[in-house]
């Protein structure tokens, strides 16, 4: 599964995980994307991935 988001284009971000003896290791963080079904424009309707943050602002405009 691709974890970009549809609407927004977020994703995987990456970094280091810092341990108490400050020794860093490369780690990910991973968008919280949901597969969500959208009507398109000729009122056909598809399943995209889209981000939480983008599904309540639908939410809020529907």
């Amino acid at each position: 599964m691709s974890r970009v988001c549809f609407m927004c284009g977020k994703g995987q971000v990456s970094g280091n995980s810092v341990s108490h003896s400050h020794i860093k290791t490369r780690r990910v963080w991973n968008a919280n994307i949901h597969k969500v079904k959208l009507q398109g424009a000729d009122g056909q309707f598809t399943y995209q991935y889209v981000c939480t943050r983008c599904r309540r602002t639908m939410k809020k405009e529907a």
